[in-house]
């Protein structure tokens, strides 16, 4: 399976947080509004890879020759389920430049807990998961 389209959309994602680690650093108050518009942004990149990796990613796993990359993929989609439901709860609630900015220092502390988690599991993946997808399908084609 290819999954370019998995690792670019990490790379937007990873961009994303830190476009919204810029505009938290340079003022949540005054950027209240970008803030919220890269929020909601964000949020339907999230929703687009989690569901593009339910119905094709995890299943070819599960599909596969490899029963270790099967159990792999379980893993981590598993452990997906209560970092997106995080996710998701924060981006219901810092979706308005009304709430950023009447609760500066609640959404820095939420940024930083969830979308930390998010930000580590992307590179979790794109070290420990993605390699070996790649990994099983160059060895699919000797």
């Amino acid at each position: 399976m290819n999954i370019d389209r998995f690792k670019h959309e990490h790379r937007d994602i990873l961009d994303q947080i830190a476009a919204l680690r810029q505009l938290t650093h340079a003022g949540v108050e005054h950027n209240a509004a970008a803030i919220a518009r890269g929020i909601v942004a964000m949020s339907s990149t999230i929703k687009l890879h989690l569901a593009v990796e339910d119905r094709l990613l995890y299943p070819a796993l599960q599909g596969g020759a490899d029963p270790e990359l099967a159990r792999l993929g379980e893993q981590f989609q598993r452990e997906m389920g209560a970092i997106a439901a995080a996710y998701m709860e924060f981006a219901r609630h810092w979706n308005t430049p009304e709430r950023v900015r009447a609760d500066a220092e609640g959404f820095r502390a939420d940024a930083n807990t969830v979308l930390r988690r998010v930000y580590e599991r992307m590179q979790r993946e794109n070290r420990d998961f993605y390699p070996r997808i790649e990994a099983e399908e160059a060895a699919l084609l000797l």
